[in-house]
């Protein structure tokens, strides 16, 4: 088919943008939106209203455009525009290698005892915290976080003193979590409607992982189609609870908003994750549970990277109700853990996500590696006292169990971040196994330190293990070891003498040392379940070193779905600067063009300092952005980015100067390039390009022997320099001796060819006649060459055209007078412009066959990124045969005689879909 035909000739990147650009035509013409750009390349095509009849017409209107069988199913199996991009380029078999199928789980090179990696965390908690951070300044601070009932409960009239009043709790305090109902269901593409019935605890994990994602540098949407695990542990949903009453609130989306199932189902399906999606309910320790089994698949290859954590929202007060029968709850809410005043648990909500990676993994990546997990257990109690009831025994087991899978003994332990909930029966019982494991062997100087941040905000349930764990990260990144609240006087129900424990009644130094340090976390559920977790410090990275200087001005980028969410992100980043105006500007430079997800609406900032960032950012938060900000939305995707390389004329004195003392990249490259170019040119590269402008070799670099090799290193050089940077173009294309340029990037010529006949080029060129004139008119190709036509007074040709009204002619000087007093007399914008010789013109034909015989001496290859000719417009993939287009000494001699067909360059760039040039 034609369309076969023309993906034939693209590289794999570009045929599926092409195809992608099909899918999203014939979608907006079944939905009837009013372009392409209205249809989102990863947008599910239900959230944009498709039915099965449009679906239908979709598959029938691909089929017909394709020639392809498509399956009945497609926009169902296939939900969004890439999916069937993918299938549709698989379904044309254009000769490509596929990739082999692998198994989803990865046995062969996984290491069971690899440790795995912390590489970020995120959170939400009582007080208002919303980052770990704020939950640092919390617990050293010794702040309490317990507050009174949630806006959401008022009106209820729950408390009683009397712990036998029906319906009511004497407890009238908590660690709550606010405006649980602000949520952007819009961001995460989910309806008001639906948004309305989702337990919150399924929106707090959508948020908390996807700011866990970026903290890590993880663009979210990297993710799409990996095997990347989520392990939340969350408890049964009391949100909406209708209990056979109000039945008429079941809308459809109450079963999936309210399953505890789809709390981390709801994870994987926003974010396209294609790994095992596993919630765990085993109460208090489901979501160390949850850590268990994550550490467990990341080990055995199951999934590659894993969001883990839990999360807890008291949608109604029925657990105060509960534990005021059971009279288990502090009046005053608070846990006062191991202390002798502990009268009960105070109850609290919470998430916490963590980022975990195998630390091979990790260390590969370049990840920032925040802790280690070294080993877990999980157990049962099996038959105790009570269903409820802890079990000292069994704990000391899984303590035990998690010792050995760290392959690690009790002394290497320095502390523990205990469940201490603060009961009287639970706290003795648990220090019990704690003192049977570390005390035999502990030395008294050394004892294994004790603590539990529920002391500060509650105990938050199903989250309360991941916490523990966020708090003991923080604890080793710190160096210190926070006290334990409500604990001055500790517990006499626990033999503390001898037992080879010591409550942390203070903060306390916990710096590194010449062994590892490491502390264990515990987690016990009601079920019985119980868990514990082995953290080690991370491993000492080598520090990088800042580049001597830095660029004068750096470009900060911001986005937002929307023009109110850009400010609201312009407000955020000024405020965070603000509070850390000691973070250079590269790193947050970096991170925001490399580790942000970038959405529709769009804001650059460019500033030199930390200060005048803010101020800009501020600005734009306003309404109002300066001269240092633009503002505006990127235009529609394609195939990708082409790459233009400028010709003769735009060359300066002192050009890249800034730029070669202030980047490292840069700078190598563009040495790179001169030392090859050197061994070739009359005179060493730099002294030209950086001459004293007040010196007699200033005007060297506009000699056409010098213009040409040193453009070209100035090219390469800033070529290499994006390409660190990330920047992969679809296309490359080059004006002029530009084009030389472009052929060294894409592969055709090698750095010592390219530089051999770019040399050459200048050097001949330079020796060509001299007296011609060239000329720029405001007007197209084919009135210019009427206009020619008329000419009588010496040789005169069309050098360039570069625009659909815009041509360049060159020639004698006197053919080109008269050619520029015919088009002003016929109202036509003409421009002498300035240069040595008539370039591209006849004047050029002295050189032919000498630089001819130097082409012939190159290695021509074919492009490996696709290269789109400015000779003749046509494209150049990795398919062109030998003496073909850029592979034939004839053209590039062609090349340097005859026009600049630009516009044609560009016009085959637009009909290919590129719409981005750089």
């Amino acid at each position: 088919s034609a369309l076969r035909e023309r993906l034939a000739a693209l590289s794999p990147a570009e045929r599926q943008g092409t195809l992608l650009d099909l899918v999203r035509r014939e979608a907006a013409a079944v939905l009837g939106v009013g372009g392409a750009d209205g249809i989102g390349a990863q947008q599910v095509f239900k959230e944009l209203g498709l039915d099965s009849l449009m679906a239908v017409e979709l598959r029938r209107r691909l089929a017909a455009e394709t020639g392809l069988t498509l399956p009945s199913t497609l926009a169902f199996d296939y939900p969004t525009p890439t999916a069937i991009a993918g299938l549709i380029l698989d379904r044309l078999d254009l000769g490509t290698a596929k990739p082999a199928l692998t198994p989803t789980r990865v046995l062969t090179n996984a290491r069971t005892d690899d440790p795995i990696a912390v590489v970020s965390m995120a959170c939400r908690l009582p007080g208002g915290i919303d980052t770990p951070e704020g939950f640092w300044e919390l617990l050293v601070s010794g702040g309490d976080a317990i507050g009174g009932f949630p806006k959401r409960w008022q009106g209820l009239d729950l408390f009683n003193p009397d712990p036998d009043a029906v319906g009511k709790s004497y407890a009238r305090e908590g660690g709550f979590l606010e405006d649980v109902d602000q949520f952007d269901a819009a961001f995460f593409g989910i309806s008001p409607r639906e948004a309305q019935s989702m337990d919150p605890q399924q929106r707090l994990v959508l948020e908390a992982s996807w700011e866990a994602l970026e903290r890590a540098g993880i663009r979210p949407g990297s993710l799409e189609g990996t095997r990347t695990g989520v392990y939340l542990g969350a408890m049964s949903s009391d949100y909406g609870s209708h209990e056979g009453r109000q039945l008429e609130v079941l809308d459809g989306y109450m079963s999936t908003g309210n399953a505890s199932s789809v709390v981390s189902g709801r994870v994987s399906y926003a974010l396209g994750l294609q790994g095992p999606a596993v919630t765990v309910d085993t109460a208090c320790s489901s979501s160390l549970v949850a850590v268990h089994l994550a550490t467990q698949a990341l080990r055995s290859g199951e999934c590659e990277l894993a969001l883990v954590g839990g999360v807890t929202v008291m949608n109604t007060p029925a657990l105060f109700v509960e534990f005021s029968r059971l009279k288990g709850m502090a009046a005053d809410g608070r846990c006062k853990s191991f202390g002798a005043d502990a009268d009960g648990a105070g109850w609290a909500e919470g998430c916490g996500i963590l980022v975990l990676k195998r630390l091979s993994a990790a260390q590969r990546d370049g990840d920032r590696v925040l802790a280690v997990i070294k080993g877990s257990a999980i157990n049962q109690d099996g038959r105790s006292q009570g269903l409820t009831a802890p079990n000292g025994p069994s704990q000391q087991r899984v303590i035990q169990d998690a010792l050995a899978a760290a392959r690690l003994s009790a002394a290497d332990i320095d502390a523990v971040e205990a469940h201490g909930t603060g009961t009287s029966l639970g706290d003795p019982i648990e220090a019990g196994a704690l003192a049977e494991v570390f005390g035999p062997t502990r030395a008294a100087d050394r004892p294994l330190l004790l603590g539990s941040s529920k002391s500060n905000i509650g105990h938050a349930q199903a989250a309360a293990g991941v916490i523990g764990v966020i708090k003991m990260v923080l604890a080793l990144e710190n160096g210190a070891l926070p006290r334990t609240l409500h604990a001055d006087e500790p517990s006499p129900h626990i033999e503390w003498d001898g037992s080879g424990l010591a409550l942390l009644q203070q903060n306390t130094p916990w710096q590194r040392a010449d062994r590892p340090r490491r502390a264990g976390v515990s987690s016990f559920g009601l079920s019985g379940t119980n868990a514990h977790l082995i953290l080690e410090e991370a491993p000492t990275a080598e520090a990088l070193q800042p580049e001597d200087s830095q660029p004068q001005a750096l470009p900060v980028l911001i986005s937002g779905r929307d023009e109110a969410a850009l400010r609201e992100q312009a407000t955020r980043w000024a405020d965070w600067l603000d509070a850390n105006p000691g973070t250079p500007l590269a790193d947050v430079a970096l991170t925001a063009a490399q580790h942000r997800t970038h959405f529709e609406h769009r804001a650059v900032v460019v500033a030199a300092s930390t200060a005048d960032t803010v101020t800009a950012l501020r600005s734009l938060a306003e309404g109002r952005p300066g001269a240092g900000a633009v503002v505006g939305r990127p235009v529609a995707s394609g195939p990708g980015l082409g790459v233009l390389f400028t010709g003769q004329g735009s060359q300066r004195l002192g050009m890249a100067a800034g730029l070669y003392a202030s980047s490292a990249l840069f700078r190598a490259a563009f040495d790179e390039v001169v030392e090859v170019l050197d061994r070739y040119a009359a005179r060493p590269l730099k002294e030209v390009v950086f001459a004293d402008p007040e010196g007699v070799d200033a005007g060297l670099v506009h000699r056409t022997e010098f213009t040409q090799p040193a453009l070209f290193a100035v090219e390469v050089a800033l070529f290499r320099l994006w390409q660190a940077w990330g920047v992969s173009p679809a296309a490359v294309a080059g004006h002029s001796v530009g084009e030389v340029a472009a052929a060294h990037v894409s592969g055709v010529l090698s750095l010592d060819d390219a530089a051999r006949l770019v040399v050459a080029r200048g050097r001949l060129m330079q020796g060509c006649e001299t007296g011609g004139a060239m000329a720029s008119v405001e007007a197209g190709e084919d009135e210019v060459l009427a206009a020619l036509a008329q000419v009588s007074s010496g040789r005169i040709a069309v050098a360039g055209v570069n625009s659909p009204a815009q041509t360049v002619v060159s020639g004698d000087a006197a053919a080109v007078e008269e050619m520029l007093a015919a088009m002003s007399a016929a109202g036509r914008r003409v421009r002498r412009l300035e240069v040595s010789h008539a370039f591209h013109s006849p004047h050029m034909d002295a050189m032919l066959a000498e630089f001819t015989a130097v082409v012939e001496s190159c290695e021509l290859r074919a492009p490996r990124v696709p290269l789109v000719s400015t000779l003749d417009g046509r494209w150049m993939g990795s398919d062109l045969a030998p003496g073909e287009g850029v592979r034939s000494p004839r053209y590039w001699a062609r090349q340097a005689r005859e026009a600049v067909r630009f516009l044609d360059a560009l016009r085959t760039l637009h009909d290919a879909g590129v719409r981005r040039f750089l």
